[in-house]
């Protein structure tokens, strides 16, 4: 397959390195550093105590570069729409798009740039840590999880896991992604924004009552919202799955409150925020979520 991997970051590293085995791989990235080593170089992966070497090629402009079969998008949520109107040259009628990033709702920005039918979302369970200029920590490993919102009709599926599985990644398919993205949703939409805006880590949530109240009346409106899409969500099983997370990782620190507390935009959005967006869908009040929201954006803009 010819593949795009917009975002050479850890996990774009990760993934453009390993599919590179079987497929012609191009990364995308605007550091030009980063490109020159790749070229160079190679992407070192550091995995299981020992470096790695990959060999995609890399890009900074992609005028030149042919219609991809499938685009991966592994840049964060917020520039999602600017990454692939800056390299749609490689977006073709028979290209398909693939998000793996955090958070849900993705599709709807990947819906201005091809139909629903060549939409491809999921999630990741592979991790990432980087150590340096193309040289990224390998970390845990386990399914990358794919689904469409629609029937796949040309059997692209089948065709990804296959090609995932001989590249070193556990393809897993699955009927209804939602429910999976929404099960990983629960956790983080009731963590992240609460500890950015008090500015804590992840225990807080477990030890003060208040914070506690908090986080449960988001996990209450996001169950709600669930329920209202169809999906499945027990929320006495999640909220208990939320105190053993706080309680498991105290020292944790959730990205939106590290990029807060560096002064840097966050993913709230596609956290927090697709929460009311699927909320507006379907009419549920969420007004937990918008105020903290409003928050989070306030809070970007100080100086």
């Amino acid at each position: 397959m010819k593949i795009a991997v917009i975002g050479a970051g850890a996990m774009g590293s990760i993934y453009g390195g390993h599919l590179s085995l079987q497929n012609e791989v191009w990364l995308v990235d605007t550091n030009p550093d980063v490109v020159r080593i790749i070229n160079e170089d190679g992407i070192t992966l550091e995995e299981g105590g020992e470096d790695h070497v990959y060999r995609p090629k890399a890009v900074t402009d992609t005028a030149d570069l042919p219609e991809m079969d499938l685009v991966i998008l592994f840049v964060k949520a917020l520039f999602s729409r600017a990454a692939l109107a800056g390299n749609r040259r490689l977006i073709g009628k028979k290209t398909y798009l693939l998000t793996l990033q955090n958070g849900s709702g993705h599709e709807d920005i990947l819906g201005e740039f091809v139909p629903k039918e060549r939409i491809i979302i999921g999630t990741t369970e592979d991790q990432g840590t980087i150590l340096g200029m193309a040289h990224i920590r390998h970390g845990g490993t386990g399914g990358t999880n794919l689904g469409m919102l629609c029937p796949d009709t040309e059997g692209i599926l089948p065709k990804l896991k296959e090609t995932l599985d001989l590249c070193g990644f556990n393809g897993k398919l699955h009927e209804n992604i939602q429910q999976l993205i929404w099960n990983k949703l629960f956790v983080n939409v009731a963590l992240s924004a609460v500890t950015a805006v008090l500015n804590v880590k992840m225990g807080f949530i477990a030890e003060d009552p208040y914070a506690l109240a908090l986080s449960k009346q988001l996990l209450h409106e996001a169950v709600e919202t669930a329920h209202a899409m169809g999906l499945e969500a027990d929320e006495e099983h999640l909220l208990q799955e939320i105190i053993a997370t706080s309680k498991r990782v105290p020292e944790g620190i959730t990205s939106i409150c590290a990029d807060l507390s560096q002064g840097r935009k966050t993913e709230v959005d596609t956290i927090s925020g697709s929460v009311i967006r699927a909320a507006k869908k379907h009419g549920v009040a969420v007004p937990a979520h918008e105020f903290l929201v409003n928050m989070v954006h306030a809070m970007e803009n100080r100086k």
